[in-house]
């Protein structure tokens, strides 16, 4: 099922499912009962996806077609957002540009920050430039969002834990990123202005068929400004699996809980500061930035 947050041309924000060139809301199909956003439906989503199968609502027509809506966040309002650094080949060429070299602590387990879930922006909608930032950059990477409330959570048992997948662009402001890091802190105000997820969130099971007996999925990851492709990789490449990083954020007692956005890190060559090409060293006002990975659509923003 590919999920979606959407806004109707009434302003009102609802979730429900993308089908035949529309869009279900799910609590008007339902009845109500279904919920009209997305956290409540994550929260109780097996609850609710009996509810869809017993009723079969899941080949109900669409109540809106989707020219009539305007695509939001799937999931604007997540309790909390790790975003790790688990693509060896991103690490090397950021590390390189910035002059450090790789943590021998970085072979050890995986490593994140929490980014800001209130600064949530999703498909189409322009995304402001920091002030005085000159080295404005995207970042192509996977977003997991969790289903299932757990402490302690081992990688081979994170699967149940799972909800499903987006397209995440972690923006970072390089210019303040570069100066704040000096001091051994962070990063912070170079990344918490702007974290765009989308078009829609694809439930783990429509995934299956990409991934890999090794937990990683063969899904292509590409990358294209204002029409110019900038990166082609591929999610497989990763270093640390999902649920790796899973039973990381959870150990030592720590809950995960529904919503939450586990960000798997930039795939290799999937930023600027990586690629440096000559006509794009840094996103300006007016480009338009792509980002698509197989099975989770294309999401689009522009910078502003």
């Amino acid at each position: 099922m590919k999920l979606v947050t959407f806004k109707t041309q009434e302003g009102a924000a609802r979730a429900g499912w993308l089908q035949d060139g529309g869009v279900v809301d799910m609590q008007q199909v339902s009845s109500g009962a279904l919920p009209a956003d997305m956290l409540s439906f994550i929260d109780k989503h097996e609850e609710y996806f009996q509810l869809i199968e017993e009723n079969n609502w899941q080949a109900a027509a669409p109540t809106h077609a989707l020219a009539d809506v305007q695509l939001l966040a799937p999931l604007p309002n997540p309790r909390s957002f790790r975003d790790y650094i688990s693509f060896e080949q991103h690490l090397k060429n950021a590390s390189s540009k910035f002059g450090h070299q790789i943590a021998a602590e970085w072979y050890e387990m995986p490593i994140f920050y929490f980014t800001n879930h209130q600064a949530i922006y999703g498909p189409g909608q322009d995304v402001p430039r920091p002030q005085g930032e000159t080295r404005l950059d995207y970042e192509l990477e996977m977003g997991c969002v969790i289903g299932k409330r757990g402490q302690n959570i081992k990688a081979d048992e994170a699967d149940a834990h799972i909800f499903g997948y987006t397209i995440f662009n972690d923006f970072t402001a390089r210019a303040i990123q570069a100066r704040e890091m000096r001091c051994n802190l962070g990063p912070a105000k170079g990344k918490d202005f702007a974290n765009s997820i989308g078009p829609y969130l694809v439930t783990k099971d429509e995934m299956q068929p990409l991934l890999n007996g090794d937990g990683r999925f063969n899904a292509r990851m590409t990358s294209r400004i204002n029409g110019q492709t900038i990166c082609d990789g591929n999610f497989n490449t990763i270093h640390y699996t999902f649920g790796q990083m899973i039973e990381r954020a959870s150990e030592n007692h720590v809950t995960l809980y529904p919503g939450d956005i586990i960000g798997s890190g930039t795939v290799g060559w999937g930023s600027l500061i990586e690629t440096n090409f000559e006509a794009h060293s840094a996103l300006v006002p007016g480009d338009v930035i792509e980002l698509e990975i197989d099975g989770l659509g294309v999401l689009r923003n522009q910078i502003i």
